[in-house]
């Protein structure tokens, strides 16, 4: 299920993104697009494996995910990993750091990734001189709760097949959001088996066994690195995990 991407890099100025042109995003004033970019202090890549942020890091820095894919996750000292979420095109990246001295979480790239970078220390910047920015901050905070309550209530509450069947239509439903849908109805899905039942806690045995069960009832397909979702209705039911129409987001 490994693929391999080059995600493109980020542009040298905001008006000129991707991702803003997807309609997934709140559109902003070009004053406020200007502040943006005068926040972003560098842009960067990250080779797929690399560590954004390390666990226990002082003075991790803030980024948005222009491109590519990666995790945020937790240890146990025997080395036993929780992965908290995927992290998609859009997302702010590092919050959690700017509020703490330590880092709680480590985040690391799944992919290849390219990043844009913003000042430490910036965010009350943000908040004096564009407090809608600011409120923007805070709703992608309260936004990120909300995801980690519904996998709290997937890891606690839910089975293996209902599980799988929730991750699988919710990556799916990001990445179409931000147009990385193609015409043949696929999106570039580079997790392992691994890296779902670190998310699931789930054996890897039994990750294998859900993932072969659902294709095998013509739920979904996943080959060469693409994933395919061949009956959303059952998959929808199986989760009970619905669209509601879905709000435009923050981006940073």
């Amino acid at each position: 299920m490994n693929a391999t991407l080059s995600p493109p890099a980020c542009p040298p100025k905001c008006h000129e993104c991707r991702l803003r042109k997807t309609g997934a995003f709140t559109p902003v004033e070009p004053q406020v697009l200007d502040f943006i970019e005068s926040f972003r202090s560098a842009t960067l890549t990250v080779p797929a494996g690399g560590a954004l942020v390390h666990e226990g890091q002082v003075n991790a820095r803030l980024f948005t995910l222009y491109s590519g894919w990666g995790f945020r996750y937790k240890t146990l000292s025997d080395g036993r990993r929780q992965i908290l979420n995927f992290l998609l095109p859009g997302d702010l990246v590092g919050l959690q750091q700017e509020f703490g001295d330590l880092s709680a979480h480590g985040v690391e790239a799944l992919t290849d990734c390219a990043l844009c970078v913003f000042q430490n220390d910036s965010l009350w910047a943000v908040f004096a001189e564009h407090p809608r920015l600011g409120y923007d901050v805070t709703w992608l905070a309260a936004h990120e709760e909300s995801h980690m309550d519904d996998n709290l209530l997937t890891n606690g509450r839910r089975n293996a097949t209902e599980r799988v069947a929730m991750l699988l239509m919710h990556l799916y439903r990001r990445l179409d959001r931000v147009g990385l849908v193609d015409a043949a109805g696929t999106v570039a899905f580079p997790l392992n088996q691994q890296h779902i039942a670190d998310a699931l806690g789930l054996s890897l045995a039994h990750t294998n066994k859900t993932l072969r069960r659902l294709a095998l009832l013509g739920l979904h397909e996943l080959k060469n690195g693409r994933l395919r979702l061949l009956n959303t209705r059952a998959l929808e039911r199986i989760a009970e995990y619905y669209d509601t129409p879905p709000r435009l987001l923050p981006l940073l």
